[in-house]
């Protein structure tokens, strides 16, 4: 009898919730087939097992969490004549490198002329009811969950508080830690030499860390009890509400689990300024239905999404403060050399944030395809925690639903979002006479620690004039 164990399920991913067992006692099990569907803090994913033969029990149900290195199966591999166990393959979903910024673009959608509605992705304002339910026209209410939610990638809400000591002479011992829970200490300010490991041998993990941090801040009087609730995902216990009336109460999903933290933690951490603007998009809806046909032969949508996108992804560049990230433990600034734009896709079990990788290398026909694949991948519930992951800045939408403006909450570590409301015709005067425009209203906020005031709306007007002169993209590249 072999024991298959949960494996790694990528660098942070501490646990999942089981949603379902794909096997059951008696079946015959081959290598890399599938057995449980997991939902993790990021993403859900299907583990495979890592050996074959016949299920003689299963050691987990729908509904169980666990941990990696958990029996969840018990194999007889004698049972069926299978082959000898296999290395054990990381699930597919799984990502070995620490997760950086999470992008959180949304689809833009708006109001557009006649035949808009064709794209699932960029609704008319006034169509009929339910166009806003494609998973892709949906409003994005953060910076998405996946990206930035490793519990690695935390505030650093110790950074100006918690008491520093000189680091360890050269030749000194070294705190025992693996590398994600060193990565944790950095973010939060934390000297590991001061913390006490419950492991074997002292070895320090990250419930140690986050234990000695609510201690420190605990000590530190009312405004450290208010950061340890960032860390620690606490909040003030609620009134018992069946005093008033019936009520229901629901488990949060892993996904939603991890979104609530992360918004608290972005709005926390994050000082936001939110500037507005709007721009006639006009000229660029009637280029935009001109080459739509030739961008659905290659598989795509020409949306305003992707040609919001690609404008993205070119400011960019012309502004590097916003591809960047604010390091308070080491006092510094991070400039990411590479561009990736996520889009956010709200789906049944909560949002996923795809990326779009190197979207500053790609025309407007391949950001156009990768779109529509990944969308399709979020509503299959089959995206990886690598395609979630990296993002440079994000773009929230809420056009597909309504409202004239609204100040998104910056997707920590990236420093801006762009958020977007619905499109609709407005009178604009050109000088002589007012005439029907197709207006665009835009929302940037942004982390004022790194950007000021004049760069954003430096930023903003660079957005506008994209997408108020299609030519002005190609010639600046």
């Amino acid at each position: 009898m072999t024991e298959f164990k949960l494996p790694n399920l990528g660098d942070g991913v501490a646990a999942g919730d089981v949603l379902r067992v794909l096997v059951k006692p008696g079946d015959t099990l081959k290598a890399d087939q599938a057995v449980l569907e997991l939902e993790t803090d990021k993403a859900t994913l299907e583990v495979p097992s890592s050996v074959g033969g016949r299920v003689a029990e299963v050691k987990v149900k729908a509904g169980d969490k666990v941990k990696p290195g958990q029996v969840v199966l018990v194999i007889d591999e004698a049972g069926s004549g299978a082959a000898a166990p296999a290395a054990a393959p990381a699930p597919a979903a799984a990502a070995s490198a620490p997760v950086p910024a999470a992008a959180v673009p949304a689809a833009v959608t708006m109001a557009g002329p006649p035949g808009q509605a064709d794209d699932p992705t960029d609704r008319p304002m006034a169509g009929p009811p339910g166009q806003a339910d494609d998973p892709t026209d949906r409003p994005l209410m953060l910076g998405g969950p996946g990206q930035a939610d490793d519990p690695t990638d935390r505030a650093n809400v110790l950074a100006f508080s918690a008491p520093k000591s000189p680091a360890p002479a050269a030749g000194g011992p070294i705190a025992p830690a693996a590398p994600s829970v060193r990565r944790l200490a950095r973010e939060l300010g934390v000297d590991l030499h001061q913390v006490r490991g419950s492991g074997a041998g002292g070895r320090i993990s990250q419930d140690d860390v986050k234990t000695f941090t609510k201690q420190v801040m605990a000590s530190l009087g009312g405004g450290g009890q208010r950061a340890v609730a960032t860390v620690s995902g606490a909040s003030a216990a609620l009134p018992d509400f069946s005093k008033w009336g019936a009520v229901e109460r629901k488990a949060m999903s892993g996904i939603r689990r991890k979104t609530s933290e992360h918004l608290s933690h972005a709005w926390n951490t994050i000082p936001h300024v939110t500037q507005f603007d709007k721009a006639d998009i006009t000229a660029l809806e009637q280029v935009r239905k001109q080459y739509r046909g030739e961008v659905e032969k290659a598989g795509g949508n020409l949306t305003v999404t992707s040609i919001l996108t690609k404008i993205v992804a070119s400011a960019l560049k012309t502004f590097p403060q916003f591809n960047a990230s604010v390091d308070a433990a080491g006092e510094a600034i991070v400039y990411k050399k590479y561009v990736n734009v996520g889009i956010a896709v709200d789906t049944e079990n909560g949002l996923l944030v795809p990326v779009v990788r190197n979207a500053d290398q790609k025309n407007l026909t391949q950001i156009s395809v990768d779109i529509q694949q990944l969308a399709e991948k979020a509503k299959a519930r089959k995206l990886s925690l690598d395609e979630m992951s990296g993002g440079s800045m994000s773009i929230s939408n809420l056009g597909g639903i309504g409202g004239t403006a609204f100040t998104p909450i910056v997707n920590w570590p990236e420093v801006a979002i762009l958020g977007v409301s619905r499109g609709s015709m407005e009178p604009k005067w050109n000088g002589s006479a007012f005439e029907p425009k197709m207006m665009l209203p835009l929302s940037l906020s942004y982390d004022h620690r790194l950007i000021d005031g004049a760069d954003a709306i430096r930023f903003l007007r660079w957005v506008v004039d994209a997408l108020e002169n299609p030519f002005a993209l190609a010639l600046r590249g």
